[in-house]
């Protein structure tokens, strides 16, 4: 089955371009059949960008899945039309009736300032609580993925002396994980972050584990099964060319940026960079769809229940 996604969303073109089957609004609603309800609570700055990559992943799905895209209510984007805004976005005060399968939370540029200084951090919050008792599972990326550790746990983060960025090593823990099945033991990803979190912190008896990890860039993925959370740190859902796209922005503002590590061929700036975590990323994508299937409750208002 193919992903349900606004006939007039940019995505969809790019998607069909890429062979990703799309279907239809008028083409799902002949459908007897519940979707999947999945929605993604978009901070990202580029948010074309990052719906299309989020809805790539999903759409690779042999069920059917209808993506809701979600703001902030109060907060307004600087990178994004506000024309785009209104025609294919939700707040969240709008939507906080609404029941989900699964809710993706993405990263934010944000991750130097204190939680409680990000102007929207009150109404994450609230949308993390509500994620117990209207979402079935969560999955929240890099930044998204501190701030859920920190809402629920305390769970501090710490300032790195240099960004990590790059495309590093990882290690997978527990193979026996659904989530990592038909994970190789080692692979790369793209890392892009200011911050770290540290496996002492922790906190024991509380149901986190780690699953994947990274010799040089430490924790990737955290499950918290008690709040049917999955907190990937880094960048599993980056396109080929999106490590570079920050590069040659920081580079054209005149920012000090390394260059990100082990993505450039020879390390050369001028050379097109190769992808070797897109099998992974799908991997991960499928194997949490899977687990949705087989877990979420038929009734979209049992979800959240015990």
């Amino acid at each position: 089955m193919p992903i349900r996604i606004p006939d007039e969303l940019p995505a969809r073109r790019i998607l069909e371009q890429e062979g990703v089957a799309v279907m239809t609004e008028a083409t799902a609603n002949r459908q007897d059949i519940r979707p999947l309800r999945i929605g993604l609570l978009n901070l990202m700055p580029n948010k074309i960008k990052t719906e299309t990559q989020f809805a790539r992943l999903v759409g690779a799905s042999p069920l059917q899945v209808e993506l809701s895209l979600i703001k902030i209510t109060n907060h307004t984007p600087k990178n994004t039309s506000q024309d785009h805004m209104l025609a294919f976005y939700e707040s969240w005060e709008d939507i906080k009736d609404q029941r989900f399968d699964g809710l993706i939370v993405t990263g934010a540029p944000i991750e130097q300032m204190p939680f409680e200084d990000v102007t929207y951090w009150e109404e994450l919050s609230r949308i993390y609580t509500w994620t117990q008792t209207h979402v079935h599972s969560t999955l929240n990326v890099c930044w998204a993925a501190q701030a859920a550790l920190y809402h629920f746990h305390k769970v501090p983060k710490h300032a790195l002396e240099q960004k990590a960025f790059g495309i590093y090593a990882h290690k997978n823990l527990k193979p026996a994980s659904p989530l990592l099945r038909g994970f190789s033991d080692n692979f790369e990803m793209p890392v892009s972050r200011w911050t770290e979190n540290l496996s002492p912190d922790l906190p024991p008896n509380r149901g986190l584990e780690t699953l994947i990890a990274s010799e040089t860039v430490g924790l990737c993925l955290v499950t918290d099964p008690v709040h049917r959370m999955i907190n990937m740190f880094n960048h599993i859902e980056y396109d080929t060319d999106s490590l570079g796209d920050e590069y040659f922005r920081d580079v054209e503002a005149g920012k000090a940026i390394n260059i990100p590590a082990n993505y450039f061929p020879g390390n050369d700036p001028k050379r097109k960079p190769e992808n070797r975590w897109r099998a992974h990323a799908h991997l991960l994508f499928g194997n949490w769809i899977n687990e949705l299937y087989q877990t979420t409750p038929y009734d979209l208002n049992n979800i959240g229940k015990a």
